[in-house]
């Protein structure tokens, strides 16, 4: 079964917004067995649309769009999909009082004509109710293609696809079974590890696949399996992880499950009751960000001290002026006292800590460009190790952060 996905808005064109419900989407839809066969970025401009629908029909079972259902004059979405289908747009009673609720309990502020013409939808269309916005989903059906329309706003979108558009193509078609496997490893590369277990790949069932998924210090390998037989797909999935297991065995640190790292680490952390807190120097906070972008960070990350300066090392951190002058900022020394410090500081069971040379310059530090002391300490012990992660800013940060986290996953699976 195919799918296309096409996004509506000038926006992404220009490079205003990144388009990221176009991947969300995919990945949702091939959890169910959807390809997506095409996806299509249009302007706001109700010819370009029409003939993206008209070419999506013939592409695809299923043609998902997201935005252009605002309450501006440029969003015509709703319009556009009202021609389309030869159909007018009529006042849904369930969705006016969703945006007199909102209105009424959020916004707190009179609620304009434009905001109740938001509850106008194609009199042929299905309504996915929108929990956190105005905007209503839609779905329509021609001759043999669904065609569904979502908010673009991301945290709308998301929920209506888990909620409405996942179970309702899950009741209106017949999907094979899934099942996936994610292998999270660090510490060697994609060429390398494709080497190391190419007879195993080349050996898999035909309905198993191998895809390597790189990205800045760690690569996920992940099996994806699709078949009529949930019981044979399962039994062989089983298998063929005892028989990558072994040979993954000293760079792999978990499976995904598609989560994050830092996900995955969240939910070892609160199995164990334990808690985590950072001291960031050249990573400016970006270990904090990503572990409390989860929900429910709050029950294992007690907080952050991102000590970027000498000063606020020494002021904040405790850690001595005389260790710094020794041995520089960017130290094994330094990293150890900033992780040890922080665990007491912060009352945590667990600590990281990064201080490095991000670039473009070295600062007052003997270290070349891209050099990272990374520390993890406990209450039994402290340790650092010293990577080089090359001569680009936002790269250094993005894998000192990402092995960060392989050590203190390291660390944890100790236990």
């Amino acid at each position: 079964m195919l799918a296309e996905i096409i996004t509506i808005g000038d926006e992404i064109l220009i490079g205003q917004i990144v388009d990221s419900n176009s991947a969300f989407i995919a990945k949702e839809l091939n959890k169910i067995g959807v390809s997506v066969y095409q996806i299509t970025s249009v302007q706001d401009d109700q010819t370009h649309i029409l003939k993206a629908l008209s070419e999506a029909e013939a592409n695809a079972d299923i043609v998902i769009l997201t935005g252009g259902l605002g309450p501006t004059k440029d969003d015509i979405t709703k319009k556009t999909i009202a021609e389309y289908f030869d159909d007018t747009l009529i006042e849904n009673t369930s969705v006016r009082k969703n945006i007199e609720h909102i209105w009424n309990v959020f916004v707190k502020k009179p609620l304009k004509q434009v905001n109740i013409d938001q509850a106008l939808v194609p009199s042929k269309a299905d309504v996915l109710m929108n929990k956190y916005g105005s905007a209503p989903g839609m779905w329509l059906e021609k001759e043999n293609t669904v065609f569904i329309s979502l908010p673009g706003v991301p945290y709308e979108m998301k929920a209506l696809m888990e909620d409405e558009v996942i179970p309702k193509l899950r009741t209106r078609f017949k999907f094979p079974y899934i099942a996936h496997k994610t292998f999270l490893t660090y510490g060697l590369g994609e060429s390398v590890l494709a080497e190391r277990i190419e007879t195993f790949e080349n050996e898999l069932p035909y309905f198993i696949k191998l895809a390597y998924l790189p990205s800045l210090g760690r690569v996920r390998l992940r099996l994806s399996a699709k078949g009529e037989d949930k019981h044979t797909i399962e039994t062989e999935m089983r298998k063929q992880t005892d028989i990558l297991l072994p040979q993954i065995s000293d760079v792999f640190v978990g499976f995904e499950d598609d989560l994050s790292i830092e996900a995955v680490l969240g939910k070892h952390l609160t199995q164990l009751n334990k808690s985590v807190a950072t001291a960031e120097s050249c990573t400016g906070g970006l270990i904090a960000e990503r572990f409390t972008a989860n929900p429910g960070a709050s029950k294992y990350f007690k907080g952050s001290i991102v000590s970027y300066t000498k000063e606020t090392k020494v002021n904040l951190l405790k850690v001595s002026e005389e260790l710094i002058d020794d041995h520089s900022v960017v130290s094994a020394q330094v990293a150890e006292a900033m992780a040890s410090n922080a665990l007491t500081l912060l009352n945590v069971d667990y600590a990281i800590a990064t201080t490095g040379n991000a670039g473009p310059t070295k600062d007052d530090t003997a270290e070349d460009l891209g050099v990272v002391y990374i520390a993890v300490a406990t209450k039994e012990k402290v340790y650092s190790e010293q990577f080089s992660f090359g001569n680009h800013r936002i790269k250094v940060i993005n894998k000192a952060a990402n092995k960060a986290f392989e050590m203190l996953q390291k660390e944890i699976l100790k236990k």
